[in-house]
C-alpha cells in the first residue's frame, strides 16, 4: 500500500490563499465610501444584469467581488438569515455585525476544510441613524473580518486603489464628491471609464425605512459630472 504524500499544513493554507487571491485579483474592483448622509458604493461593472451590489435588509447592503456565482450564493444566504431574524424577533435586531460574523464563519469553514476556497471578497455595509452608526465590514476569502471606517476597497488592484483614496479628503463629503472620489480611484491615471462602466448604489439615511437605493446610469453620470 503506497503512502500518501505529506504536505505541511502551512503550505496547504498558503496554496489555498494564493489560489483565492489570484482569482479575486482577476475581477474588477469595488469601492464603498462614507458620505454625510450614508454610504455610497461604486463598482466597475459594465453588465446590466449581473449585480455586484444588492440590498440585504432595511439598512444593510451587500457587495461582492470575485466569482459571481459564489458571492451571489452568499448574498441569498444573507437575505434569508436577515429575513428570518427580523421575522422571529424584530426588524431592529437585524444588524451588519451579526451578518458579517455569519459570513466569516462560512468562508472560514470552506477555506479550512474544503479543497477549493471561495474566490470572493464581500462587504456588508450598514447605515446608522446618524453618522457614527455607519459600519463597513470587509470579509476576506478566509473568513477574516475587517471593520473599516472612511472607505473600503474590494478586489482588483486593491492596494493601488486604496492608496489613491487615502490621498483624498473624505471627511463629511457630499454624495457627488464621494462618487467622484470612488470613480477616480477605480479608474486610475491610465484608463478612462464612463458612467455605463459603473454600478452604483447608496445607503441613505434620508430614504426612509428601506435605505438602499440603486443608481441608474443617468444618475451615476450626473454625480460623476459634478
Amino acid at each position: 500500500m503506497s503512502m500518501p504524500f505529506y504536505v505541511a499544513p502551512e503550505q496547504v493554507m498558503k496554496d489555498r490563499a494564493d489560489y483565492a487571491r489570484k482569482g479575486i485579483a482577476r475581477g474588477r474592483a469595488l469601492v464603498a465610501v462614507r458620505y454625510v448622509d450614508g454610504i455610497a458604493v461604486l463598482a466597475e461593472n459594465p453588465s446590466n444584469t449581473l449585480r455586484k451590489i444588492s440590498e440585504i435588509y432595511d439598512r444593510i447592503a451587500f457587495a461582492g467581488v470575485g466569482k459571481y456565482n459564489e458571492f451571489d450564493q452568499l448574498r441569498v444566504a444573507g437575505v434569508r438569515a436577515a429575513d428570518l431574524k427580523g421575522f422571529q424577533y424584530s426588524r431592529d435586531d437585524v444588524d451588519a455585525r451579526s451578518l458579517a460574523n455569519q459570513y466569516a464563519q462560512i468562508l472560514g469553514q470552506v477555506f479550512t476544510h474544503e479543497m477549493k476556497p471561495l474566490e470572493v471578497e464581500i462587504l456588508v455595509a450598514e447605515v446608522g441613524v446618524d453618522g457614527p452608526g455607519d459600519q463597513l465590514f470587509h470579509i476576506l476569502y478566509d473568513g477574516t473580518v475587517m471593520d473599516e471606517h472612511r472607505f473600503s476597497v474590494l478586489g482588483g488592484d486593491a492596494e493601488a486603489i486604496t492608496a489613491r483614496l487615502a490621498e483624498l479628503e473624505l471627511e463629511d463629503v457630499e454624495l457627488g464628491a464621494a462618487m467622484r472620489a470612488a470613480a477616480a480611484a477605480l479608474t486610475g491615471p491610465d484608463r478612462s471609464l464612463t458612467a455605463g462602466d459603473f454600478e452604483g448604489a447608496v445607503l441613505s439615511r434620508s430614504n426612509g425605512r428601506r435605505c438602499f437605493r440603486r443608481l441608474d446610469d443617468a444618475e451615476v453620470g450626473a454625480l460623476l459630472a459634478g
